[in-house]
């Protein structure tokens, strides 16, 4: 829970009184029951009211009243995937992809809220493996692979995600050995502006992070300081404020495994990458910048949330509560979502 010390940093950032709120209480994560134990590593966040979810089970849900009650408007059939992402262009449009080897790896569409969906997209290369997809603007998108032929491979739409292709791989450089994405939060593809996107990685002897400023047509490649050299580590997600200014976090994804300089940030568009001073003291699966904020983001994890009010130099945990993901709305409306139906709908 948020405390102390913690919820006064948070009233900061947030520019509100610290106890300025209807029920008195400082910021904090207030829980919205969801009615399902799935895990949700995929949300997409319209608004303070609409936001959509994506999980295991095949489980999509969708809620426009800010979290009261949630609508399943599950593909049919999709029991066996997994959800591992979703982008939502509003409250009817959204595109979410489903994770796994081969044709468990696909991407489905609607345009009417989840009434009706229609599968865009089926993985048929057995060494292909999805793990993120992120949107440029309504009709421009990439969905991110696992290495084939030692290389990480590019799927593109630009009808908004009714069709797809995959890119050349002529721009993209050589994957290191044991190096792939992790489908953790939906936030290993990252986009800003109409043209930038990133790619994070983890697995291998160093964690990096792949820039394209051409829509995946050309990338090019940095190391971290995010620790690798294990299939459980990495980086685990990013975010992009604009085009130069980034965050990544990640760390040791096992329980039992310490995760030492858990985050990193870059002012040069992923060019270099600095070490946080005061890092997320565990392993982090999701951040998300504060909407108009050049300083404020949140992290989020199995063990809880960590804020930053200096842009990711130094961290602060202001939650323990248990989640996957994070995202913030231009309203200033940020969600969370994890493990056992956790959702969250940040009160301030």
């Amino acid at each position: 829970m948020t405390t102390g010390l913690a919820a006064a940093a948070l009233a900061a950032a947030l520019a509100v009184p610290a106890q300025a709120h209807g029920d008195g209480r400082p910021p904090h994560w207030e829980l919205k029951e969801t009615g399902t134990d799935v895990r949700f590593r995929g949300l997409a966040a319209v608004s303070r009211n609409s936001a959509w979810l994506a999980g295991s089970a095949g489980t999509v849900l969708r809620t426009g009243d800010g979290g009261r009650t949630w609508r399943n408007v599950s593909p049919p059939g999709a029991q066996e995937l997994q959800f591992r992402d979703v982008e939502a262009f509003d409250a009817r449009r959204a595109v979410v992809l489903a994770i796994g080897e081969g044709e468990a790896s696909r991407v489905y569409r609607t345009d009417d809220g989840g009434e009706t969906w229609t599968e865009s997209f089926r993985n048929t290369d057995p060494r292909a493996f999805y793990d993120c997809l992120t949107f440029f603007d309504p009709r421009h998108g990439l969905a991110m692979s696992d290495p084939v032929d030692g290389r990480f491979r590019i799927l593109s739409t630009e009808d908004g995600g009714r069709s797809w292709e995959v890119l050349p791989n002529e721009g993209m450089p050589p994957a290191l050995e044991g190096e792939a994405g992790f489908a953790a939060s939906g936030q290993c593809l990252v986009s800003s502006g109409p043209r930038d996107v990133w790619l994070a990685t983890g697995g291998a002897a160093r964690a990096r992070v792949l820039h394209s400023a051409d829509r995946g047509r050309t990338w090019t490649v940095a190391d971290t300081p995010v620790p690798a050299g294990d299939p459980a580590r990495g980086v685990f997600a990013l975010a992009f404020r604009d085009r130069a200014h980034g965050i990544a976090v990640g760390g040791d994804y096992r329980a039992d495994q310490p995760s030492p300089q858990a985050a990193a940030t870059t002012g040069d568009a992923g060019r270099t990458w600095t070490p946080a001073a005061q890092p997320p003291p565990a392993y982090r699966s999701g951040v998300a910048w504060l909407p108009y904020s050049r300083t404020t983001a949140f992290a989020v994890g199995p063990t809880g949330t960590d804020l930053t009010t200096d842009g990711g130099r130094t961290w602060r945990t202001v939650d323990t509560g248990s989640y996957d993901t994070v995202d913030c709305t231009p309203d200033r409306g940020c969600w969370a979502a994890g493990e056992r139906g956790r959702v969250a709908r940040l009160e301030n």
